[in-house]
């Protein structure tokens, strides 16, 4: 995954933990496109989980990483995009089974629930981790199909 594009996208409440998990992918020789917020100043999470679906979805960024207070309401902002499947991880082992056997393309991380050095490893874990494939194709391919038709 090394070179490939990664876009970044937090609100106010994971700015912190957004700016070094940059850092840490620039300096891995990664090109990363950083959707904000800019600042600590408060922002809505929803405007940054959408901005960050409509850059997976364009194919302008191959993986996505997104931060929040909890990661749970950027999480879901995302997931409304039917291209994105955003995991919120919690360590380095959820980070990873995101990747097997979901095909997580988007990795959320709530910055106050997370130390940032667990949160560099299962971002590292993250994107070295191939999708498994198998068994799980098809359940993964349901998770792109419309529910309601």
């Amino acid at each position: 995954m090394a070179g490939a594009t990664i876009a970044v996208a937090s609100d106010h409440a994971g700015f912190d933990l957004k700016e070094i998990l940059k850092r840490d992918l620039q300096q891995a020789g990664h090109d990363v496109l950083d959707l904000g917020t800019h600042s600590t100043a408060s922002v809505d999470y929803p405007d940054f989980g959408h901005a960050m679906a409509e850059t997976i979805a364009s194919g302008r960024a191959a993986r996505g990483v997104l931060v929040c207070g909890s990661g749970i309401g950027i999480s879901i902002a995302a997931n409304r995009n039917p291209s994105v499947r955003a995991a919120l991880a919690h360590d380095v082992t959820s980070a990873r089974v995101s990747r097997e056997h979901n095909d997580a393309n988007v990795v959320a991380f709530g910055q106050r629930l997370i130390g940032v050095e667990i949160a560099r490893e299962a971002l590292k874990v993250f994107l070295a981790t191939p999708f498994a494939g198998g068994r799980h194709a098809g359940r993964v391919a349901k998770l792109s199909e419309d529910p309601c038709k």
